[in-house]
């Protein structure tokens, strides 16, 4: 009896083996870097894109939560026009900004280099510096109401001490509340900013200073042409994210003065607060909060086209 002939298979062309098994390698890993990314992502759109799309759609229309809502259009802007109070705010907003953010930068920077130093202590000092951004916020707006108090504060007595005749009357004044605010706020957040600064300076190699006492620079040419151009993309974050946390001020303004004596340190963020939470317009509180979203987002894009150009050169 003859034995069958075995059938004779065609092996696989070599490269579709391995392309099936680096699709199954991709398809793999793609799976395990969503398993990591989903649950933060499910987390940021419940809470965060959904609230914010919401807002983006209640400023276009008029609604307070009892009855159904109805569009207006842009109603809700026209308003802004002729309300005293969101002009009140968007010119202490600026304010704000305007004094907040300078002199946290000068005062953060000032900080790190001189805790950059190698002196007796500096781990204490870096601490005793950082401190108060994890201070309690009610804490600090508290104590520094103590200090500004007018009659009985330290601030006033020394401003006497030295011979001021007519101190001022801080956070009971229309004319100071303001610049007791700010004073209160770089106090709390140059520390952070300081750890910013710190970490950026310890990224200059220690040869470019060398090469610069070499070339016989003195301790301001070396700051102006080695320090500060080191220091370029530190100052750029921390310009972005001071712009962003100066707008949406807040916290510290409702527990120091809550927007008073009068409107004299009334902000944005307080305003949409008052018109949404307390009065329960919501489409109006939307429309203002989407018109400080505008501004925040048009500075920052300005920010960074100064610095892609600033780079490019």
């Amino acid at each position: 009896m003859a034995l069958a002939s075995p059938q004779k298979t065609t092996p696989a062309p070599p490269g579709r083996s391995s392309r099936s098994v680096q699709r199954r390698r991709v398809r793999r890993n793609t799976l395990i870097g969503w398993s990591f990314i989903l649950p933060n992502f499910i987390g940021f759109a419940l809470f965060t894109l959904v609230p914010v799309g919401a807002a983006f759609a209640l400023a276009f229309l008029e609604w307070d939560a009892a009855s159904s809502p109805e569009w207006v259009g842009l109603d809700n802007f026209e308003r802004m026009l002729d309300d005293e109070n969101f002009q009140v705010a968007l010119t202490n907003t600026l304010f704000y900004a305007g004094g907040h953010i300078p002199l946290t930068l000068v005062a953060s920077l000032a900080l790190a280099l001189v805790l950059n130093r190698k002196i007796r202590g500096v781990k204490f000092f870096r601490t005793v510096a950082f401190f108060p951004y994890i201070t309690s916020l009610v804490a600090v707006a508290v104590v520094w109401n103590m200090l500004f108090n007018p009659t009985s504060g330290p601030v006033n007595q020394g401003l006497e001490a030295l011979g001021v005749s007519s101190t001022p009357g801080w956070t009971t004044d229309t004319d100071w509340a303001m610049p007791a605010v700010i004073i209160t706020s770089v106090w709390r957040d140059m520390g952070y900013y300081m750890v910013l600064y710190l970490a950026g300076l310890q990224t200059i190699p220690a040869e470019y200073y060398e090469a610069a006492r070499v070339d016989g620079a003195n301790a301001w040419q070396r700051f102006w042409h080695v320090t500060l151009p080191g220091l370029r993309p530190t100052t750029f974050f921390v310009l972005v994210m001071l712009t962003v946390q100066s707008f949406k001020i807040l916290d510290l303004i409702v527990v120091m003065t809550d927007g008073g004596p009068g409107r004299s340190t009334l902000v944005l963020a307080q305003l949409i607060y008052r018109e949404g939470i307390r009065d329960g317009d919501y489409g109006y509180s939307s429309a203002i909060a989407l018109v400080l979203f505008a501004i925040v987002l048009t500075i920052t894009v300005v920010q960074f086209r100064l610095n892609e150009r600033r780079d490019a050169r």
